[in-house]
């Protein structure tokens, strides 16, 4: 199985649509993958097909998620969900919920963005509600 492949234009052209995601704290303290190499594996894929695929590829980093879950951040969402009415409602995805569960009660929320947007807190509420924040290119 190769996963490394940016030439994914088959799959487009079947009408595939991907959604990727990946935990900004993957990697480190011997985490599995460097978050790193899923944005230069997106960034591959644009080389070769082309740099405007938002409508069928999207990756979402995860900040403060380890490898596919937990770590400090909000760490669940449901990209399936999001998958599913993109592809049977043309519905991209320019934003998912995520959440942090702590002793069965949601305490954190926070926007998941299309990379290369970053959430970013609009300056006023906490930091612990998804509403306080806006997707943005980064600074």
């Amino acid at each position: 199985m190769e996963a490394t492949d940016p030439d994914l234009s088959k799959f487009k052209a079947r009408g595939g649509k991907l959604l990727i995601y990946h935990g900004w704290t993957d990697g480190g303290s011997g985490g599995a993958i460097s978050p790193l190499n899923t944005i230069q594996y997106y960034k591959s894929v644009l080389d070769k097909i082309g740099p405007n695929q938002s409508d069928w590829l999207r990756l979402f980093m995860v900040p403060g998620m380890a490898h596919c879950g937990g770590g400090p951040g909000p760490n669940q969402f449901n990209a399936l969900a999001a998958l599913e009415r993109w592809r049977e409602s043309a519905m991209a995805p320019d934003v998912i919920l995520a959440t942090r569960v702590a002793d069965n009660r949601v305490d954190m929320t926070r926007p998941l963005c299309p990379y290369p947007q970053v959430a970013q807190w609009k300056g006023i509420g906490s930091t612990n509600d998804a509403g306080n924040f806006a997707c943005r290119a980064p600074d």
